[in-house]
């Protein structure tokens, strides 16, 4: 690609296991980001309930996942992986069972499911973190932005195929066994999480120890970067569903896929890069005009190319900053708090758009999404300004 050096990908993907490990990731990713639209429309076709019902069981899912993240990491950090893979039997269980359930029991066991569901999007960053040394972490982090972003190219509309040409029934015990394959696979490989040059020994230190103003600004940058994208989602549905063109969602989110792709491509390729804060700021400040295209399908995806363009630079940056700061004894808890991070940003930002697109529109509500990512990148830049304790090799 013309303007962009590939060469450092390049040299990140020939270290060993490395390239291996990125398209088992990819795989077992795909799984449960179908998750969302698949529950989504079982309850509202198969069940017969409404979207408010949907959104029910959506939001219960996600609390137990943000719940249920750092357990699982702290879980790999003191276990190991395989001990934390074999409770993909109990998520296994929980989809296989899912059509047989009746609504009330979905929406109980989808939160309990949530609380022990592998956190694959953490286990492959920790993964990858023990292949790539630290002066190469830049381009694998990017690239992993990447795979993140095709798995949410995939997952999703291989779940409404599947759902829509079969049933819905069909389409959870799909993913429940796609996981349960993936798990196995994952079990198998049982992929280093330390890398050779850390010091993982003994007792991990104390969380008030690492936990402390740069770790969070690490960690608060996932949570302002999805509170401002599903504000951004749920405007721009707003948006194409007033002007009757629904339709062409598919479009949108393609486009701001391959943006976001893009942008990881620069991101990794560059030597000298702005800090994850100021990146997340560039992203919100980049989504206060994206209601100009309100209503008109090519404006409104020419208006979040640069928002997107930001989105897997900013993920990169976060990740890049906690496997530096983090424990290597801890590394598993602290990608964990990313996952719970990432989770609770999606849950923030989807209401606090709705809100301002019923009361004024769907322009409204990329700006209300814009300004509160502006704020949590101010909140992040004072935080880094306090001194970290503990070095990532502890």
């Amino acid at each position: 690609m013309r303007g962009v050096n590939l060469a450092p990908f390049k040299h990140v993907l020939a270290l060993p296991g490395v390239r291996p490990l990125m398209l088992l990731m990819l795989f077992a990713r795909i799984p449960p980001t179908a998750a969302g639209v698949t529950v989504t429309l079982h309850v509202v076709t198969t069940l017969d309930k409404g979207y408010a019902a949907a959104g029910t069981v959506g939001f219960a899912t996600m609390v137990g996942i943000g719940l249920g993240s750092p357990l699982m990491g702290k879980l790999i950090d003191s276990k190991g992986l395989r001990v934390t893979l074999t409770l993909s039997l109990l998520e296994g269980v929980f989809w296989v069972t899912a059509p047989l359930m009746d609504y009330y029991v979905l929406l109980v066991l989808a939160f309990a499911n949530g609380l022990v569901a592998v956190p694959m999007m953490s286990i492959g960053r920790q993964a990858l973190t023990a292949l790539v040394p630290e002066a190469q972490r830049r381009p694998a982090f990017s690239l992993d932005s990447i795979s993140v972003e095709l798995s949410f190219m995939v997952g999703p509309a291989a779940g409404v195929l599947i759902a829509t040409r079969f049933s819905t029934g069909a389409a959870l015990v799909t993913i429940g066994v796609a996981i349960l394959a993936a798990c196995a696979l994952l079990f198998a490989v049982n992929p280093p999480l330390v890398h050779e040059d850390e010091v993982a020994e003994g007792p991990p230190p104390q969380l008030r120890e690492w936990l402390r103003g740069p770790m969070i600004a690490a960690l608060i940058i996932p949570f302002g970067a999805t509170m401002a994208l599903s504000g951004m989602e749920i405007s721009s549905i707003a948006s194409l569903e007033h002007a009757g063109k629904q339709s062409w969602l598919g479009l949108i989110f393609v486009v701001m896929c391959a943006a976001s792709a893009l942008g990881g491509l620069v991101y990794g390729s560059l030597k000298r890069v702005p800090s994850g804060i100021v990146l997340l700021a560039c992203m919100a400040l980049l989504e206060l005009p994206a209601g100009l295209g309100d209503g008109d399908v090519a404006l409104l995806a020419l208006a979040l190319v640069p928002m997107n363009f930001v989105c897997a630079p900013t993920i990169a940056a976060s990740t890049e900053q906690i496997s530096k700061l983090a424990p290597a004894s801890a590394r598993g808890l602290a990608l964990g708090l990313q996952g719970s991070a990432f989770t609770f940003g999606v849950a923030a930002g989807q209401p606090l758009a709705g809100v301002a697109v019923d009361h004024s529109g769907p322009p409204l509500g990329f700006v209300v999404a814009g300004l509160a990512g502006l704020v949590i990148a101010g909140l992040g830049w004072v935080l880094s300004r306090q001194r970290q304790a503990v070095s990532a090799t502890s």
